[in-house]
């Protein structure tokens, strides 16, 4: 072996002098050489030291640089934390005075709301005294709304004689009432054409029947004869006429003057006796008829008769004028209750109770984070004087190692040098055997020619084991080749060569097949396409057929509309025959006009209904009068089915048309009509004024005595219902105030219970005050006719929504409130379906101890899924299935008996099963 250092080669004797130099050398270095690795370790050891140091010095900075940071931020946190709790002690006082403020107001509120409920009592008790509670039917209330709408539709409509005029003093309230009759209900319009067009929009509508007043052709008496009969009265101050006691505009005079006529008010029915029967026909002549009314509602007619009494209807039409004067007491009326209800509402929307409770629970907020806040100083306070501490104790530290980083540097600078001289002291030594060894050989470095030679060899040496791991290789992959079966590996792939051919064989044939299918699907296509530009063509002539019959249609339908048009006109037509039959029928019954009827022995009802007209004489005439005014509203002679127009009809078949002049058998014109009326008219009163000359009735005083017989009754019976109905009123405020009285019992027990168990149950060793829930009214007046609200306030959360806060909240608030009921009127046992499935294993234990603590109140069965129910409740009761019989089995197990055991074997049977096999495996 040889190698070349500056073109030396050294022969093997040489190699060999090499190595016995080598070896001297080695021995006369040995204890130079012990002598440095000692102290070479002595350097690494300073090294290792001083890097620590460093290291330690490094980490000792970086803790004071963040126990600065810590002490600034604290300290930045303090001064936060006092400004905050400057803040609540300032928002705290405010609240404090907010709620003097509103507690004071609140007593002034119930105050105000008492005197504000003696003074409703009081103008109620007038307004019933008043008959103020009248009451409208449903067809009043539409006719007055449609007499609103005709107003605005039509500018001739003033309204209703009764709203238009009234009596100028409250004691002439009745007989204005009665002297007017239903001429009062009838709507005054300026011109007939704008009655017609009335009558025409309450038919449309179907609001009713109404009675019009044209002003333009009412017939009125002339002022000769008013002014006559005024002169006459002026002389006796028991008599004034009606027109004089009535206030109206004078655009409405005519239609006064049309109702009341010269109709004369008398104080009592003596002197309307007098006045008809004697006055009237000594100072105005034997011929002289005058209509009479008494301030209490009797009636004298120019025939003679007398009605009197007062119905239901006479006395809530009559209270109709005191309407007027009862607008201060109602305006009075809506001001307190707007007050009331103002005060009710005070607060945005709020009661005063809920306001108070708003803000005592904002109290209780700001006394718990003030408590928090005090806390969190406290401790900043005592993180402030650690981390202080911290950054004194770590600053002296740092100190002292770079002291001790310095003495180590030195001790490197110090073993440094050292080493040095030992390498220096170990070279010397080698050099005395090396030197006359390369002076002999001419090698000038004999470490690179050690280390050339080295190399060179370790090179021979792995090219050897390269060659020869390679030769093994290639040996064995050719004993691999030589002993490979390659003929069933053909065979299998000649065999997937005859399948891909088959196969291909078999796509092709299905190409063939789906060429000829394709070209039977254009053909068919084609077929197709032409069929439907055949159906195309067809449709198009069906559409031509069908715009024809459209339009054939549209043209019958016109011709509808106009048949419609034809039939409602004479409808119409039909309808105001009808009206005018039942007038016509209606005023024979009042006037008791006996009509000529046909013979006919299966009408045995006309003789007896004609006696009994006779026997009832003026009473009952009075009577139909008064049935037939209050029905009018109620009439519909649009309607062939009604009652009163199938009635009309039955008695106008019975008619005897004979005796008619052959003119009158047929239908005239209005104007001739009219002219006819006025004649008959006219003729009718000229024979009534000779037949109550010649025959005055005799039996007005039997009827007055009968008809006051029946008023003195109606008083009576009128009092007694006045006394029942406020003994009602007073029971039903009694028992109003009662049934509040245990509601605000029920409630207030509920809500403080409520207040109680919520906080028993969110309270925790971090929250040792818990959370805050409780009720609040909507209406505190009548508080079960209102709602009330539910909020719930967790620990350390501000106010929100039920809806807003989360499950396990909401399941903690709603058994709260469930508990807080029960301790109102205690139930005898629970029943809890997986109560805890939305609570956290803290809740389900708060839940658990609480039901323990109340369990000597009532019995809970709870279905639960958490082994912490299992752990503490008192038996448990398993549902399973029994294999053997397909059906439910029940399993019970009484945890009681356990409660006091103390042996091992028992508390592993009192494990569910898992946890004891669990345990038996542990042991074995």
């Amino acid at each position: 072996t040889g190698s070349t250092n500056d073109d030396v080669v050294l022969s093997d004797e040489q190699e060999l002098e090499y190595e016995r130099v080598r070896e001297a050398a080695a021995v006369a270095s040995a204890k130079p050489r012990s002598t440095l690795h000692q102290i070479k370790e002595k350097l690494e050891a300073a090294r290792r030291k001083a890097g620590d140091i460093e290291a330690e010095l490094k980490e000792v900075n970086t803790r004071k640089e963040e126990s600065a940071k810590s002490v600034n931020a604290l300290i930045e946190r303090k001064e936060t934390l006092n400004k905050s709790l400057a803040a609540l002690e300032v928002e705290y006082n405010d609240s404090e005075k907010e709620l003097d403020l509103i507690q004071t107001q609140s007593r002034e509120a119930h105050a105000r709301r008492d005197e504000i409920d003696s003074e409703l009592e009081t103008i109620n008790a007038a307004l019933l005294q008043m008959r103020d509670t009248r009451r409208k039917n449903k067809d009043e209330e539409r006719l007055l709304a449609a007499i609103v709408s005709l107003k605005q539709n039509y500018p001739g409509v003033m309204g209703r004689l009764v709203d238009l005029c009234r009596p100028t003093q409250r004691r002439f309230n009745l007989a204005v009432t009665v002297a007017g009759g239903k001429d009062m209900d009838a709507i005054v319009v300026d011109t007939k054409q704008t009655g017609f067009e009335c009558i025409k929009y309450l038919r449309d509508h179907r609001v009713g029947v109404a009675m019009f007043l044209p002003l333009e052709s009412l017939q009125i008496p002339t002022p000769e004869s008013t002014e006559r009969m005024r002169a006459f009265l002026e002389k006796d101050g028991r008599y004034r006429l009606c027109a004089d006691v009535i206030a109206c505009d004078e655009s409405v005079k005519r239609a006064v003057l049309y109702a009341v006529n010269n109709t004369v008010v008398c104080d009592d029915l003596d002197s309307a006796r007098e006045l008809c029967f004697t006055t009237a026909q000594q100072h105005l002549g034997a011929q002289a008829k005058v209509k009479a009314v008494t301030i209490n509602g009797a009636v004298i007619s120019k025939a003679g008769t007398m009605t009197g009494g007062m119905t239901n209807e006479d006395n809530s039409r009559a209270g109709r004028w005191d309407e007027r004067e009862l607008d201060k007491l109602r305006e009075k009326k809506e001001e307190l209750e707007s007050e009331r209800s103002n005060l009710d509402k005070h607060g945005g929307g709020l009661s005063f109770n809920a306001k108070i409770q708003d803000i005592q629970n904002k109290l209780g907020a700001l006394r718990t984070r003030q408590h928090y806040q005090e806390s969190d100083r406290n401790y900043t306070e005592t993180k402030y004087e650690e981390q202080q501490a911290l950054f004194f104790s770590t600053t002296k530290h740092a100190e002292k190692l770079k002291d001790e980083l310095e003495e180590a540097e030195r001790q490197v600078l110090k073993f440094d040098k050292a080493t040095k001289k030992c390498i220096d002291t170990v070279k010397k030594a080698e050099e005395v055997h090396f030197a006359p060894f390369r002076e002999k050989t001419g090698l000038k470095d004999l470490l690179a020619y050690e280390q050339s030679v080295g190399r060179a060899r370790e090179d021979f040496l792995e090219q050897r084991r390269k060659i020869r791991e390679h030769l093994a290789k290639v040996t064995e992959q050719r004993s691999y080749e030589e002993g490979r079966d390659l003929k069933e590996p053909m065979l299998k792939v000649q065999k997937k060569i005859h399948e891909v051919k088959a196969k291909v064989a078999r796509e092709e044939k299905k190409e063939r097949d789906l060429r000829k299918k394709v070209e039977e699907a254009k053909a068919n296509l084609a077929d197709a396409e032409a069929s439907l530009a055949q159906a195309s063509s067809h449709e198009n002539e069906l559409e031509d057929i069908a715009r024809k019959c459209h339009q054939e249609y549209v043209d019958m339908q016109a011709e509808v509309s106009k048949t419609r048009k034809k039939i409602a006109s004479e409808e119409d037509n039909l309808e105001k025959l009808r009206a005018k039959l039942h007038d016509t029928l209606q005023r024979a019954r009042v006037d008791e006009v006996d009509l000529p009827s046909i013979q006919d022995d299966t009408q045995p009802g006309i003789e007896t209904q004609n006696e009994d007209d006779e026997q009832e004489g003026t009473q009952a005439s009075s009577n139909r009068l008064i049935s037939q005014s209050s029905s009018a509203v109620s009439i519909h002679f649009s309607q062939r089915d009604d009652a009163i127009v199938r009635k009309d009809h039955q008695d106008a078949s019975l008619l005897d048309f004979s005796s008619l002049r052959p003119q009158l058998k047929h239908r005239l014109k209005e104007r001739e009509d009219k002219k006819l009326r006025l004649k008959f008219e006219n003729q009718i009163s000229k024979l009534s004024g000779e037949i109550d000359a010649m025959n005055p009735n005799m039996k007005a005083i039997d009827a007055f005595d009968t008809m006051s017989s029946k008023l003195k009754d109606s008083n009576t019976e009128f009092e007694k219902a006045k006394s029942e109905s406020i003994k009602a009123a007073s029971q039903f405020s009694k028992m109003k105030e009662l049934r509040t009285s245990l509601f605000q019992e029920a409630f207030q027990l509920i809500d403080e219970s409520l207040k109680t168990i919520y906080r028993d149950l969110t309270k925790s060793s971090k929250h040792p005050l818990g959370g805050n829930a409780y009720l609040s009214l909507d209406d505190t007046e009548e508080p079960y006719k209102g709602g009330m609200k539910f909020n719930a306030m967790p620990p350390m959360k501000r106010f929100r929504d039920m809806e807003q806060l989360s499950g396990g909240e909401k399941t903690v608030a709603a058994l709260a409130l469930l508990f807080a009921i029960h301790s109102y009127r205690p139930a005898p046992f629970f029943v809890m379906d997986e109560v805890d499935a939305a609570l956290d294993n803290v809740n389900v234990l708060k839940v658990c101890n609480y039901i323990r603590q109340r369990s000597g109140d009532f019995q809970c069965i709870v279905i639960s899924l958490k082994d912490m129910f299992y752990e503490r409740s008192q038996s448990l009761v398993g549902i399973c299935r029994d294999v053997a019989t397909n059906s439910s089995r029940t399993l019970t197990l009484d945890l009681r008996r356990f409660d006091d055991g103390g042996g091992g074997d028992e508390s592993e049977q009192r494990l569910p099963k898992r946890h004891r096999s669990s345990i038996t495996s542990a042991s074995n």
